[in-house]
């Protein structure tokens, strides 16, 4: 009897850790999806390519697939079709609003303090701020300056750009805003198709990184009389995230570690995209000029902050970055963003 006991008893073990495995089994595969504008040949995909093989080491099985329209892949994402994403920082600041402020305007003012930033945030004491419910964020990567560009180089000041048209995405509030102030015209736009209006004038003004200068043929709206305004507005940043309930336990952390060993080879790739644009596009900002737009846009950053837009908790931490790297700038001594 008692041996009968046994073998039922090993049985159901037997069924219990049958069914744990092929529970595991289930979950092993992980469907990521990416946000390419230029599909299975851009630079996004091929780094994510990279990330998959990393990802064996921490125990996930990612199947990638790209899409070229960011929109369809967010709402994927939060119907379950996807267990990860890798979209732009200002799409994924619904799912963490926390890393979707590094995007703020002006809050990070050059490529080079965006890396150190990023690579700061990859420290363990940052793990809880990752996490927003469902979704975590598993890794942040630059994706350039963003510049505003001009179909016409007259449009040398902010006050030249009243009554003009600007491309502004739909889902960015902060745009939205920011051109109403200038007392410019908003023309509601999407990732796929900005380029698109300003190539064939139906905005007169777009704000972009180098990277997408030469994928979306941007010389084409810039003519013979535009250029590339080359004053930094913002960074704009790539955002990977993750359902954790679908990979293993302490997955995020050592994939936003990994991350972070990548971060100067995409500040190489980024630095050569930029030199690689003809100099003939670019148009410096006066120096005299400089203190007024960073007044502006920081005045844009707090009221943004008011509003909800922008996270309290990133607005200290990159004022706090800023004023290490630049003490004497008139905003150190000012605390309107030393937020509590």
């Amino acid at each position: 009897m008692k041996k009968m006991h046994k073998v039922k008893a090993l049985k159901v073990l037997g069924l219990g850790a049958g069914l744990m495995f092929a529970m595991n089994a289930a979950q092993a595969k992980q469907v990521m999806c990416v946000f390419d504008l230029v599909g299975k040949n851009g630079d996004v995909f091929t780094l994510m390519k990279d990330y998959q093989l990393a990802a064996k080491n921490w125990g996930a099985d990612i199947e990638l697939r790209v899409g070229q329209n960011e929109a369809v892949i967010a709402e994927d994402f939060k119907a379950g079709k996807c267990d990860a994403i890798s979209v732009t920082g200002m799409r994924g600041r619904q799912f963490n609003g926390f890393t979707g402020s590094l995007d703020a305007i002006g809050a990070i003012p050059d490529l080079k303090l965006a890396v150190k930033i990023m690579q700061g945030l990859a420290s363990p004491t940052f793990a809880k701020s990752m996490v927003n419910g469902r979704y975590e964020v598993a890794g942040v990567i630059p994706v350039g300056d963003a510049y505003l560009l001009v179909n016409d180089r007259s449009i040398n000041t902010v006050a030249k750009a009243a009554g003009k048209k600007i491309a502004v995405l739909d889902y960015d509030e902060a745009q939205k805003i920011m051109v109403q102030q200038v007392g410019a015209q908003a023309v509601s736009a999407d990732v796929t198709n900005f380029g698109a209006k300003f190539n064939n004038g139906q905005v007169d003004i777009i704000g972009a990184p180098a990277a997408v200068f030469k994928p979306l043929e941007l010389y084409k709206g810039l003519g013979t009389k535009g250029a590339i305004v080359n004053y930094p507005i913002l960074q704009v940043t790539g955002n990977i995230i993750i359902r954790p309930d679908k990979f293993p336990e302490g997955y995020g952390q050592k994939s936003r570690e990994w991350v972070k060993t990548q971060l100067p080879r995409a500040f190489g790739i980024l630095g050569k995209m930029k030199s690689d644009i003809p100099s003939k596009y670019w148009m410096d900002v006066p120096a005299a000029d400089r203190p007024g737009y960073q007044k502006m846009m920081r005045e844009a950053r707090i009221d943004l902050t008011k509003r909800g837009v922008y996270d309290k908790r990133m607005m200290k931490l990159l004022w706090q970055f800023r004023c290490k790297e630049d003490a004497k700038n008139f905003e150190c001594a000012l605390q309107d963003e030393n937020y509590k």
